[in-house]
């Protein structure tokens, strides 16, 4: 995907997307949080400016146009968050990312106990068309359960109502268990936070472990926790 010229002004949150610093989720967050500065002013939500012409800067650094994207899978351990930066001082998963020279931002999140594929890109563009639900991604889960699967499977395949919100699963299905301890399979469009956990804890279950093993066509494969590949062409321009 490219970067393109606004000959107007454009809201600024598309504008950091452009510029592949962040999607406009995260950049949303940014202004909220007094980051963004527009020609050395402090940005606010709603502000417009002109690509390429206005300076936008984040945390004191002023955005450039990018002339490669890059995409990068990792496999998330337990015991790191999905941010760029923490204010307490706890692991990130930035730090996984040795010999990355670009700068890139996780796509989505995956809570401090979770394990799995997880997607860097510096394509604005590319990061909402892997997560936002309309583009109908699929994200899949193993999930190690606790509790009587066999009836929180039926309910599983119900709608839920979580919080102010129905979800539901495309596909739920059963590994493998023993008694009341065993693994299902999840596979969600929306990616709530932590919902995959939620709607287990509303069916009786008790969540032990949970790993997102693919994403849309993407899948985590043989690649060992804790490490990380770019992604290929053919997988760039499938989920993309």
């Amino acid at each position: 995907m490219n970067n393109q010229a606004f000959a107007k002004p454009e809201r600024i949150q598309k504008i950091i997307s452009a510029y592949g610093a962040a999607s406009r989720r995260n950049a949303e967050k940014m202004i909220i949080d007094g980051r963004v500065f527009i020609n050395g002013v402090r940005a606010v939500i709603g502000q417009s400016a002109v690509f390429g012409v206005d300076i936008v800067s984040i945390d004191g650094v002023a955005l450039s146009k990018k002339d490669e994207y890059v995409y990068i899978m990792l496999n998330k351990p337990r015991g790191y968050l999905t941010t760029v930066n923490d204010d307490r001082g706890r692991r990130t998963v930035m730090e996984l990312l040795t010999d990355v020279s670009s700068r890139v931002y996780p796509v989505g999140r995956l809570d401090l106990n979770s394990e799995g594929l997880l997607i860097f890109t510096n394509d604005g563009e590319f990061a909402n068309a892997v997560m936002h639900p309309s583009y109908n991604k699929l994200k899949t889960y193993e999930v190690e359960v606790q509790g009587d699967i066999k009836n929180a499977l039926d309910l599983l395949k119900q709608p839920i109502k979580i919080s102010t919100h129905t979800v539901h699963a495309e596909n739920v299905e059963i590994i493998k268990h023993s008694g009341e301890r065993g693994f299902i399979r999840i596979s969600i469009v929306e990616g709530r936070n932590r919902q995959v956990r939620k709607m287990c804890v509303s069916c009786g279950l008790s969540v032990k472990s949970l790993r997102r093993i693919s994403i849309g066509s993407l899948k985590l494969g043989d690649l060992k926790i804790g490490n990380w590949r770019y992604l290929t062409k053919e997988e760039v321009s499938a989920l993309g």
